[in-house]
Order: structure tokens, then sequence, then C-alpha cells
């Protein structure tokens, strides 16, 4: 069924707050998905931003408004760490919510093993779930990101070649700023997602925020190039980003 592109953008007093908003809109896309194709396909961003949501959705009401055994947990990207590190995307989603739902269908990039043999194990893997064709990205539900304050999003940084990559669902990237292996979807993956759902806190973001939501400036941040074909682009941010100002 097609699908027109839909730009939202919801500013909400705090994390607390920005978590309720889209703990909503991960239901009826849930529920959406599941009336139309039996399965809801999710990968989760990384960083501290999504704890609030991982926590509200942990608990009890609203665990119980999620058909879990109907979901499929993937990560938009990940360091390369042990699951046990504090910086690890995976272990910060076990912690916080994975442990606490009855969610068995969830997938993690391995971020302690070799960086370019973990991103295409990972690639292999979601072309089995998916059942992709040679050449064809997968369709994700929804994907959840975040934003740096230098305009990255996933593992998609400014200056870095994994930005210009056309063809892989998954690369390794060594991020030069930043001096460290990280494992993570492409930019086609993100824009043939039927929703991408931005989550952005602080007032350290609000200059990345301003720029990328400018739609008529052209692209040059990460987290502008991500607008998906045929999907919704949702932002979720709070009022620290939105005005650059302490909350």
């Amino acid at each position: 069924m097609a699908r027109s592109i839909h730009l939202a953008l919801h500013i909400h007093k705090d994390p607390a707050a920005m978590a309720e908003r889209v703990a909503h809109h991960l239901v009826q896309i849930c529920e959406e998905a599941i009336e139309e194709r039996g399965i809801f396909t999710l990968a989760l961003s990384g960083g501290t931003t999504p704890i609030p949501l991982f926590r509200l959705l942990a608990e009890n009401d609203w665990a119980e408004r999620l058909p879990w055994e109907k979901i499929m947990i993937y990560w938009g990207d990940e360091y390369c760490v042990h699951p046990d590190d504090p910086k690890s995307n995976y272990g910060i989603a076990r912690r916080e919510l994975l442990s606490k739902v009855p969610a068995t269908r969830f997938y993690r990039m391995k971020g302690e093993g070799n960086p370019v043999e973990s991103a295409l194990a990972y690639e292999n893997l979601i072309k089995e779930h998916f059942r992709l064709a040679p050449g064809e990205f997968p369709k994700f539900d929804c994907i959840l990101l975040g934003l740096g304050d230098d305009g990255h999003t996933a593992s998609l940084f400014p200056g870095e070649y994994a930005i210009q990559e056309k063809e892989r669902i998954v690369i390794d990237q060594y991020v030069r700023s930043r001096n460290a292996d990280r494992i993570t979807l492409t930019l086609p993956v993100l824009n043939n997602a039927r929703c991408c759902l931005f989550m952005v806190t602080g007032k350290e973001k609000h200059d990345a925020l301003s720029k990328t939501l400018n739609l008529l400036s052209e692209p040059e941040l990460p987290a502008q190039f991500v607008r998906p074909t045929g999907g919704d682009l949702i932002w979720v941010v709070d009022e620290s980003a939105a005005l650059g100002i302490d909350k």
C-alpha cells in the first residue's frame, strides 16, 4: 500500500513527556504493522536518550500493551565493545527494557567481534530475516534514532565514508573524531523504513537540530539526509533542544 511522506515535530517539556509520546507512537505503529504483516520490526537507537522510553515500556501498563512475541528487535548501531560494557547499546536496552519484558525475538550487533566480520554477519542476518533479494534493502516498520551535537545519527558521522554508502545494509565505521570503531545501519536502510523516529534532548543539540529541521537548506549533516521515501519522519524533542536553553 502506497504511503505519503509525513513529517511531524513534537516538542515536550522534558524526557519523561517525550517518552510518553514515543510510546504512543510505537504502540500505534506496532498495531498497524501486525494487522498488515503479522510482525513489528523495530530498530533501537543507542545512547542514554532512549532510557526513559525503555523504562516506561518496561512498566506493567505499557508492557502489557505490546505483543512482545510478535516484535522483532534490532539495533541501528553499536559500539565495538563487549555487551557488558556500559557503552554497549544492546547492554543498555537489555538492562533497562529487554530483561523486564517477555521479549524473545531480539538480535544484537556483536560489537565485541571483528568489526568487519560483525557488520557482514548482521547484514546477512537481516537479509535472511527480511527475505531480501540481491540489491534489496529491508523495510523496518520503525527505526528509532538520536541526534548528536555534531549532527550524526546512528553511527553516520560528518566527514566519514559511511554516509556515502549506497549498497551495503550494515557496515563497520571507524570514526576518526571518536578514535573508535562502530557498526551501523546505512542511510539507504534508514530511508527505506516505514517510519524514522528521532528523539533529541539537551540544549547542546539545538544548533544541529535547527539545521537538520531546515528542510530548505542543502543537506550537510548526516541527520539531514534521513528522509524516508514513502515513510514517516517523526521528531520528538524536549524544550531544551528546541529552544537551546536549560530547562
